[in-house]
């Protein structure tokens, strides 16, 4: 019997101990950081590789287009700019090595992107023809040949001063097909 009750205290010394919870302070989630992406609505979704293609024998006709919604905490209302840079990537060695660093493309500022009715987040269709690409990059036409590309990377402004592209953006917001932000566009050559 005393052996029983000498069991008892014991479990019940060993139960109260193992109850013991440290104090957690809650986490003030107004205070964290917060950032923005561009989600493309169209087309969606976006496949980097082949998506885009712009004819070259009619490069003022043909161009790479999306519809892109700025996507932040208070629906879009510190959204500044979408910044693009464009590069150009000659693929073919028939006509010479012509390819071209990244220089500035276009700026799309907030004032032309306008509320969803469904989402609240503003949203526009953004457009560049492949001849704006080519006199961006100060490239001839004998330079460009079919299997050659533009690649396009874009820049997220926010009016706080912060900014937000494929380098520190989360792999699930710039590679997933939920957010659907890449902030990297290919723009295939094509005849």
């Amino acid at each position: 019997m005393k052996n029983i009750i000498k069991l008892i205290v014991l479990l019940g010394i060993f139960v109260a101990s193992a109850c013991e919870t440290e104090i957690v302070e809650r986490v003030d989630e107004f205070s964290l950081e917060s950032g923005g992406y561009m989600r493309t609505i169209s087309p969606y979704p976006v496949v980097a590789a082949s998506t885009f293609k712009v004819s070259r024998a009619n490069m003022a006709g043909t161009k790479w287009e999306i519809v892109a919604e700025a996507v932040t905490p208070n629906l879009g209302a510190n959204f500044e700019s979408y910044d693009l840079i464009v590069r150009f990537v000659d693929a073919t060695a028939a006509n010479g090595t012509n390819s071209v660093s990244d220089v500035p493309l276009k700026s799309f500022s907030s004032t032309i992107y306008t509320k969803d009715a469904v989402t609240g987040y503003p949203r526009a269709t953004l457009a560049v023809t492949g001849k704006e690409m080519q006199d961006a990059l100060k490239i001839g036409d004998a330079q460009i040949s079919t299997g050659d590309r533009f690649e396009i990377r874009a820049t997220m402004r926010l009016k706080d001063g912060k900014s937000f592209n494929a380098d520190n953006s989360d792999p699930d917001i710039s590679g997933g097909a939920f957010y659907s932000s890449p902030f990297f566009y290919r723009v295939n050559i094509v005849d």
